[in-house]
């Protein structure tokens, strides 16, 4: 992890030091699709939203990051989206090596500030990986396990709404590479976050 993301780590180092935050802030933290959320501020509005993602994260390192990632800030709850654990490829972990990591995290988390709930939310269905859908859904049923078995953690369910009736994904929702959301994808992803965090709030 630190070889591959140390750089990429630095880079969110930085912004610590050119942005200011309220204490009653939202951090956002996992891979590309919290990268790239571009209008996050007005999505999640009156929510205030500190976005510290970075494409390509997996549990693995986030967990090795968390404490880089989470302890420089004041928050009033935690938001996590991690994508890339589950690709079809020899390299995947299964639920039961992914679970440790993600509770690894929640604990930075819980140590850092104890009131503040973990949010979780679902990996997206694309097209570029529904070969491997079966077993991103067995770590999405995890999640919501992990979720549901923890005290403040929640799980924002999301993948129903980038299927069609027919189960396939909705790739008018993504841009051409079909695993990344586009502009009415991520209307899409806002308003299920920012329900979620409604309700929790």
């Amino acid at each position: 992890a630190t070889k591959k993301w140390e750089a990429a780590i630095v880079k969110l180092e930085e912004l610590n030091g050119q942005e200011t935050h309220p204490d009653d802030s939202v951090l956002f933290i996992g891979s590309s699709s919290v990268r790239r959320w571009n209008t996050i501020e007005e999505d999640v509005a009156p929510h205030h939203p500190i976005r510290r993602g970075y494409g390509g994260a997996k549990f693995s390192d986030v967990a090795v990051y968390a404490r880089r990632l989470v302890y420089p800030h004041k928050y009033r709850a935690l938001v996590m989206f991690v994508g890339n654990d589950v690709q079809g490829k020899d390299s995947d972990k299964t639920p039961d090596e992914v679970e440790p990591l993600v509770r690894h995290i929640m604990e930075v988390s819980r140590k850092h500030q104890p009131e503040a709930p973990v949010l979780i939310i679902e990996v997206t269905p694309t097209s570029s990986r529904f070969e491997a859908w079966k077993q991103i859904r067995e770590l999405n049923a995890r999640l919501r396990d992990i979720a549901l078995t923890t005290p403040h953690t929640y799980f924002i369910a999301t993948a129903e709404h980038y299927l069609h009736p027919n189960g396939t994904p909705c790739d008018e929702l993504f841009v051409n590479d079909l695993l990344h959301l586009n502009r009415e994808g991520y209307k899409v992803w806002a308003s299920l976050v920012r329900r979620r965090l409604d309700e929790v709030l």
